[in-house]
């Protein structure tokens, strides 16, 4: 347990529902009932940056702390912003939480991913210790940092495995995708895997928000319409927790055909629930899926996402394999009690150094 505030700093509200939120917040609860005095502060400006009124904001934070305290700053907050994390890392104890890296977002224009790496790079460097979300993660930052610098990694939890499958014999049966909205996320190839499988009897509910990318809903949306699959494809925006388990539990399958994750919590969430699932090779998603729970792609590869989606819409048997295997692997997964548990044993390792 720990005795003196522990201070995590998100940017803007923590009841936010993306992944890095999620873990965020569910980490803060865990740690709560484990009796840590735990001081959330949300920043208020426009992230990763740089933005004035962000830096303004992390640094007005983190000057209000005492010497020696230890403070955790998730990576979104961090990144862009690397002056305060400088002015402040030799006083403070300052952890960075890394997702992933702000560079590997999708569609990012070369020169802005080459700057947002040099501002991650210094953010990290004015850390005294690192914890990332996955093994891929830390391999990926680890030549970023200097030699001296700690990385610990404690994975997301993931309700306990609910013993059940996805209904096979489903009619139609649906496809269910959990993500924002976003280029990184490739829910415009999944719509353009779909519009190859017009005889085919399915349907599709793309779940997550609308409201980080206008500009890429909207293209998803026309590419349903020009395809005419658009009465097929419903777009479920951001849903409560009760929306999304009614949403596993009534799915045949899961796809989420991202360019890159850095864990990708969705597809544990998928497995727990018993679902086949739909995915790439980008980034760290073959280190969270195993194949005997998924057909995993090339991101990018229309063609064999459509090929995937055709073997799994024709082939009971293999949507019921891969379900035991989705199963199988959930059952070995900690729940967010153990990943709480881990969090702090990192923390209290990293501020004991």
């Amino acid at each position: 347990m720990s005795l003196a505030p522990l201070h995590v700093v998100v940017p803007g509200s923590l009841e936010q529902r993306t992944g890095g939120y999620i873990y965020d917040s569910r980490i803060c609860s865990g740690l709560r009932r484990m009796g840590w005095s735990v001081q959330v502060h949300e920043l208020d400006g426009r992230f990763p940056g740089p933005d004035h009124e962000a830096e303004q904001a992390l640094e007005h934070t983190l000057r209000r702390l005492p010497d020696g305290s230890v403070v955790v700053i998730d990576g979104l907050a961090l990144g862009g912003l690397p002056l305060p994390a400088e002015a402040h890392g030799g006083r403070l104890v300052l952890i960075g939480l890394v997702h992933h890296p702000l560079s590997e977002e999708t569609a990012l224009p070369p020169p802005r991913a080459a700057e947002l790496r040099d501002l991650e790079q210094r953010a990290l460097a004015a850390c005294q210790a690192v914890i990332v979300t996955s093994p891929f993660t830390a391999a990926l930052l680890q030549p970023w940092l200097q030699a001296s610098t700690p990385v610990r990694v404690v994975i997301p939890g993931t309700e306990p495995a609910q013993g059940v499958h996805a209904p096979v014999s489903a009619t139609p049966p649906l496809l269910l995708c959990v993500g924002s909205m976003v280029p990184r996320k490739g829910q415009d190839l999944l719509v353009q895997a779909l519009g190859r499988l017009p005889d085919r009897a399915w349907e599709c509910v793309l779940a997550g928000s609308i409201e980080r990318d206008p500009a890429f809903v909207q293209a998803v949306r026309a590419d349903a319409r020009r395809l005419g699959i658009a009465d097929r494809v419903r777009f479920a925006g951001e849903s409560s927790t009760e929306e999304l388990e009614a949403l596993y539990r009534s799915a045949s399958l899961f796809a989420l055909p991202s360019w890159y994750e850095g864990y990708g919590m969705a597809f544990t969430e998928a497995m727990a629930h018993g679902l086949p699932i739909v995915a790439t090779t980008g980034g760290a998603i073959p280190h969270t899926v195993p194949s005997q729970a998924a057909l995993l792609i090339p991101p990018g590869d229309v063609d064999a996402l459509a090929a995937a989606f055709a073997r799994l819409l024709d082939e009971p048997g293999l949507r019921q394999g891969l379900a035991e295997g989705a199963l199988t692997h959930a059952r070995t997964l900690p729940d967010w009690n153990q990943a709480s548990s881990a969090f702090a044993a990192a923390v209290n390792e990293l501020a004991a150094r």
